[in-house]
């Protein structure tokens, strides 16, 4: 198989028209499309809803070119996207195909896609989540037919946060929750589902992990993952990236350790872990954290005192403008909150680069 990654612009979150053209133009075949990952200029909190507009707008254009529903479409495209384009971020999609194609004679990039069951408002951010997050994960990965988890080099899980909506339905049934506050739920709905990719991969062990160390024992963690909440869904969404020497085409993937935001040779050293060079990347996906007490190789920052900015605002804005430094491209997939995504501080970055054919 052979994974093709397209990227389309946006000047709104209902803006459809590059890929449009895309299809149009034969560029991108509607019947190959299997995921798109995207930022939206939405506020990345609870109540975004332009990631929910954004999904209904392109699985309406595809419905439209394969001739089917839209409901049809979500059913068969994994959609992910982030709000949040502070800074120089650009709006923006990546469009992954698929498509028959000999394998390349080397590893090449390679995807799997798993979905999970519908979660029930208690089992957000908790070890229910973690487990079914990791048997999803496990399922991605025997999908993408890679058989090494060091040949994993970058997770995507797009899961529920607590909505107003389900707080009060399990009230209502007496349900015990993680917290009652919705944007107080997504590191805990962070936190579990990347738990459940570290399990999946073996970088942490079942009998450290319980519902107490979830977004609190921040020494387990993944350095593959990038985990986003939102209440658009109720199940987990999974792409799973890597390697494979079944893979044909002409892209490849690795990724690196984000030391703080402004660590700008993470970016290089992404690129190198795939075998390219920063000339050779069409997309990058990485997580943003505040540094450790709000300081920053010896200097204060307010990221974590400004009481109107949150902190992942400031730090997305950071990150973007530093990985743009270096590729000259602002169409960046950067997203907030690294609850067990890589050691305190640190942060995951990978890159999809093209490696040429075998």
């Amino acid at each position: 198989m052979r994974i093709d990654a397209h990227k389309v612009l946006m000047n709104s979150p209902n803006d459809v028209s590059a890929l449009d053209r895309m299809i149009a133009d034969g560029t991108v075949d509607p019947r190959e499309i299997v995921a798109v990952i995207g930022k939206t200029e939405g506020n990345g909190g609870a109540n975004d809803f332009t990631r929910g507009f954004a999904t209904l707008s392109f699985a309406l254009l595809i419905a439209r070119h394969l001739g089917t529903s839209s409901d049809a479409v979500l059913k068969r495209v994994a959609f992910v996207w982030s709000g949040g384009t502070e800074g120089v971020l650009s709006p923006h999609a990546t469009v992954f195909t698929r498509s028959e194609a000999a394998p390349a004679g080397a590893k090449r990039l390679a995807l799997g896609i798993a979905v999970t069951r519908d979660l029930a408002a208690e089992e957000v951010g908790t070890m229910a989540e973690v487990h079914v997050v990791a048997e999803a994960v496990r399922h991605a990965q025997a999908e993408a037919g890679i058989v090494d988890a060091a040949d994993v080099h970058y997770v995507q899980v797009k899961g529920p946060l607590l909505t107003p909506a389900m707080i009060a339905e399990a009230r209502a049934r007496g349900a015990r929750l993680v917290t009652t506050d919705p944007n107080g739920s997504k590191p805990y709905a962070r936190g579990a589902t990347a738990l459940g990719v570290a399990l999946a991969l073996g970088e942490v062990e079942e009998d450290a992990l319980g519902d107490d160390v979830i977004a609190r024992d921040m020494d387990l963690y993944t350095t593959v993952a990038n985990t986003s909440a939102g209440g658009e869904l109720k199940n987990c969404e999974i792409l799973l990236f890597g390697n494979a020497p079944t893979a044909g085409g002409d892209l490849a993937i690795g990724h690196a350790v984000l030391a703080d935001v402004v660590d700008a040779a993470a970016v290089a050293r992404a690129a190198a872990s795939a075998g390219g060079t920063t000339a050779d990347i069409v997309s990058i996906f990485a997580k943003a954290e505040a540094p450790p007490g709000g300081v920053l190789r010896g200097r204060r920052t307010t990221m974590l005192s400004d009481a109107d900015i949150n902190y992942e605002r400031h730090a997305r804005a950071s990150l973007g403008a530093v990985i743009a430094s270096v590729t000259g491209d602002s169409a960046i997939f950067v997203s907030g909150g690294t609850e067990h995504q890589c050691a305190p501080g640190e942060a995951p970055i990978a890159a999809i680069v093209r490696v040429g054919t075998a």
